[in-house]
């Protein structure tokens, strides 16, 4: 389901444009795919990766890789989900490049997310990644739990201590009872938060869903 969401966005990729590349697995096969399309038709484009990781994997694909500062507007960013409900509000950030994947998709003139089937959901409902300057977590735990809300600092799997951002940064995850879009805006607006996951509907302009028997594309 993940290969038809990435082959049906290759559709949209054009000669000459600059792509927004975001992070994830199904962002990973869509850069697979893309390299070889490029090379197949001989295009040239340009990318702008959103992780070290999409950087890498875009490199070993011969991708030209850029940055927003030769093209602070990229023609169009693709990128995956953690969530999507009917309104097309997002939740991502669960592999902690939510900050970078952000500015990127807000920076371009069309934002085109890609998911399988099973991240469409009735209402988002799972923990907020939030990415937090280190100098300030004291001061940010308890503002949100003064809010309601529980934070908690992600931690790293195969290595001692927090998960931290590509930016140096920590990564949370802040458990929210129902997630109110309006809200999450206006309570996460506290000095020492660098970003959070929750990506409004206004951002998207569609997104393709995977199916097994193909992708269908939502548009608002």
């Amino acid at each position: 389901m993940k290969e038809k969401a990435a082959e049906k966005a290759l559709e949209f990729v054009e000669n000459g444009i600059v792509l927004g590349l975001g992070s994830g697995s199904t962002v990973r096969i869509f850069i697979e795919k893309l390299g070889e399309f490029v090379k197949k038709e001989g295009l040239r484009i340009e990318v702008i990766p959103t992780s070290y990781d999409t950087e890498i994997i875009a490199v070993k694909n011969g991708l030209r890789v850029t940055s927003l500062l030769e093209h602070p507007e990229p023609d169009l960013c693709v990128d995956g989900a953690d969530q999507v409900d009917p309104n097309l509000n997002l939740i991502k950030g669960g592999g902690g490049a939510l900050t970078r994947e952000k500015i990127v998709a807000e920076a371009s003139k069309k934002f085109y997310v890609i998911v399988d089937e099973s991240k469409i959901v009735e209402s988002l409902n799972m923990p907020i990644p939030v990415e937090i300057l280190p100098f300030a977590y004291g001061f940010v735990e308890k503002r949100l739990k003064e809010l309601g809300y529980n934070c908690k600092l992600r931690m790293s799997v195969k290595k001692l201590g927090p998960v931290i951002s590509d930016n140096g940064n920590y990564i949370a995850d802040v458990e929210v009872e129902k997630i109110d879009v309006g809200r999450i805006e206006r309570d996460f607006r506290i000095p020492g938060i660098i970003e959070h996951g929750v990506f409004p509907s206004e951002m998207v302009d569609l997104v393709i869903v995977g199916r097994k028997d193909g992708a269908e594309i939502i548009r608002k």
